[in-house]
């Protein structure tokens, strides 16, 4: 049985408002619903109504009208914690959607021997990851025969801004989606944000020099990764691959020097392979 190194650290699920009042298409119920569902994360078993509002930055009884619709409708479940107090978990209903939308990305298949070949000889774990707001998701993990391996799995929320995944994600992206990120970044830790920046602006002159981003224990102290974007086929968005694990086995200069050439192949032929695979 693998041991288990870390846990997630999920990025906050609230979003950085816009000048949505000035859109009359915008519906800020159908918004509000969805940043209830997005708050939940994969190591949340339940969450009370409470908590959802701190994490949506909404009022209470916001939530209670909401987590009441998104219950009837299936999005929520009743649930009670450990201490028996009452709370909500995500319901069949979001299983389905997320099923119809992993079934229909075959980049994933496409992705996994190469990932699983990579993970066996830097015995890593392999990650291929998208961008949700201010969040990486893990869609696809292959693993070595490690005895010790991270936590995280498919599902699973890591930042945009400490990790060499979502670094690598703004390296990849367009300039004007990687500016409207940073401004993002910068609204969500406005405190931090000399630093954020001066770290994201070295991470991208190291994909320029490199092709791939890195993280040494900045996202957690434990923790070395590098990673490298591409964008698949049909203008679909950008997608990242990520390799890393704990840091006394995988160091800096294991992965720049032995990793990083094998991760910038692999990435390549998944952009050259990838056509219309989705």
């Amino acid at each position: 049985m693998k041991k288990v190194l870390t846990s997630e650290h999920a990025a906050s699920a609230k979003p950085v408002a816009g000048n949505v009042k000035e859109d009359r298409h915008f519906v800020t119920a159908l918004a509000r619903g969805l940043d209830v569902l997005s708050a939940f994360r994969s190591r949340d078993r339940t969450l009370g109504n409470q908590e959802l509002a701190r994490r949506c930055g909404l009022p209470k009884s916001t939530i209670s009208r909401l987590t009441y619709t998104l219950t009837k409708q299936g999005y929520l479940e009743h649930a009670q914690d450990g201490s028996g107090n009452p709370g909500y978990r995500l319901g069949s209903a979001v299983l389905a959607l997320g099923s119809a939308m992993l079934a229909r990305m075959d980049m994933r298949q496409l992705a996994r021997p190469m990932m699983q070949e990579l993970a066996d000889s830097s015995q890593a774990m392999v990650s291929l990851g998208i961008r949700d707001r201010l969040s990486m998701i893990y869609v696809e993990n292959c693993r070595s025969e490690s005895a010790l391996t991270l936590s995280l799995d498919v599902g699973s929320r890591i930042p945009l801004a400490s990790t060499a995944m979502g670094r690598a994600y703004l390296a990849g992206c367009s300039d004007s989606e990687r500016s409207a990120l940073m401004e993002r970044i910068r609204g969500q830790d406005e405190k931090n944000w000399p630093q954020t920046r001066d770290a994201l602006e070295l991470a991208l002159a190291h994909y320029r020099e490199h092709g791939c981003c890195a993280s040494f224990g900045e996202w957690q102290k434990d923790v070395n990764a590098i990673a490298a974007a591409f964008r698949p086929g049909s203008g679909r968005s950008v997608m990242v691959v990520n390799c890393g694990g704990p840091g006394f086995k995988l160091s800096p200069q294991f992965l720049m020097s032995e990793v990083r050439p094998q991760l910038v192949a692999l990435v390549r032929r998944l952009q050259n392979a990838s056509g219309d695979a989705w």
